[in-house]
């Protein structure tokens, strides 16, 4: 993969640190605005990136990158994989895909009408404790009740409070708990159980924006309740109840760091069976091997789990009266 980089912010920084353990991976490009030109030079000479632009047409212009890395904040990210597209590059989109499932469907033909890859950069789909859980789920018999809670205090929700509104809580550039931080537990949901009957989201509402809430999810067997907090704190972690047993996943639902199984009264010691330390390892791994076989079907795969999941947040900021964009 010859990767170009759109953005220079937490995710981009975060992902330099471990995509040195794929050397496979040629970073050709990084894209900023003007102001941050310092911090994308600093990064060009720490990650050896050949070029740094603040221009997406010359950045989409060097024939060199195959692939671009949509690292924006949310509300640029159709307009940017779109760009990508057009210039015939394969597209890696950090989540949430886009702020409405028609974007991501017409993104979707695009991709499809040019024969390129576009997948969506969702963690916990690579990670190989979640593959675990998804084989041990038969062991728990007929799955009864799933919760997920993700809550972690922003600092920004602070300056939120004061009166300046950032990125994160700002409706228009599609922030807000459930785009954040509780669509993880979407993801991870919806790639064990896949798209629900109903969907209710119970949100903490302020300037129009969710800072928190309650997203219930109805499967004909199973009830699911998806917690994203960004205005609170508690124990982060997911458990997943059946008639035979339950298991427990300690921390985030995009980390999935480890679990333990709780059968016939019998507790497990935490289990880890992920490759590497890094959350983006082992799915920057796989879009490597899709991108170089050119594995659209694999793409178009992902696709479908992503349009569900972009149903269910439209249906969810729907029934909370948020409008994003």
């Amino acid at each position: 993969m010859k990767l170009g980089i759109l953005g220079s912010g937490m995710i981009v920084k975060d992902f330099l640190s471990m995509v040195v353990d794929l050397p496979q991976i040629e970073l050709k490009g990084i894209l900023g605005t003007e102001r941050s030109r310092e911090v994308m030079e600093e990064l060009k000479d720490a990650y050896k990136i050949e070029h740094v632009y603040t221009d997406i047409e010359q950045c989409l212009a060097n024939d060199t990158i195959d692939t671009i890395y949509v690292a924006l904040p949310n509300h640029l990210h159709y307009t940017f994989t779109k760009k990508a597209l057009e210039a015939n590059k394969h597209v890696i989109c950090e989540k949430p895909f886009t702020l409405s499932y028609d974007q991501l469907v017409e993104l979707e033909m695009l991709a499809s009408s040019k024969n390129l890859v576009l997948i969506e950069a969702i963690t916990n789909q690579y990670l190989t404790n979640y593959k675990k859980i998804k084989e041990e789920l038969k062991t728990l018999g007929k799955i009864k009740l799933v919760e997920c809670n993700y809550s972690q205090y922003s600092s920004r929700y602070d300056s939120f409070k004061e009166g300046t509104v950032l990125p994160a809580f700002n409706p228009k550039m599609g922030g807000g708990a459930l785009m954040d931080i509780n669509i993880y537990n979407i993801h991870f949901v919806v790639g064990l159980f896949g798209e629900p009957e109903a969907v209710h989201y119970f949100a903490n509402v302020e300037r129009d924006i969710d800072t928190s809430g309650t997203l219930v999810l109805e499967y004909p067997d199973t009830k699911v309740v998806c917690i994203g907090a960004k205005d609170s704190t508690s124990e982060i972690q997911s458990t997943i109840q059946g008639t035979d047993g339950s298991i427990i996943v300690k921390g985030a639902t995009n980390v999935v760091d480890a679990y333990k199984k709780i059968l016939n009264k019998k507790e497990t010691e935490l289990v880890n069976h992920n490759s590497h330390p890094h959350r983006m390892y082992e799915e920057f791994k796989v879009f490597d091997e899709v991108i170089k076989n050119r594995d659209t079907e694999f793409a178009k795969k992902q696709l479908a789990h992503s349009k569900v999941v972009m149903s269910i947040v439209e249906k969810a900021l729907q029934h909370a009266g948020i409008s994003l964009g």
